[in-house]
């Protein structure tokens, strides 16, 4: 089984290289699927990350203080239900 495994990994890590690097019709070369980049796009790419984290977290945050909200009302209306003369007793 160990045998097995080093072999494999030992393969993948043999061919992934000639894989990645060749050239030859249909195959891109390791350009990607945006294209070439450069330093303006690699940039932006980077400022997107940075203004979208936070904005990621604003929205989940809003959205979870949005659902404690609902679920706090939830407890109040059981609570005032419970102590309602309506619904003491039984029969």
């Amino acid at each position: 089984m160990t045998r097995l495994a080093i072999l494999t990994i030992f393969l993948t890590l043999a061919l992934a290289a000639q894989s990645f690097a060749a050239e030859h019709v249909g195959h891109d070369g390791g350009e990607g699927t945006y294209g070439l980049t450069n330093d303006k796009v690699v940039t932006n790419a980077g400022f997107l990350i940075i203004g979208g984290l936070p904005l990621l977290i604003f929205i989940l945050s809003l959205i979870q203080w949005r659902l404690d909200k609902r679920k706090e009302d939830r407890k109040k209306a059981a609570k005032a239900r419970a102590g309602a003369p309506v619904w003491r007793g039984g029969w």
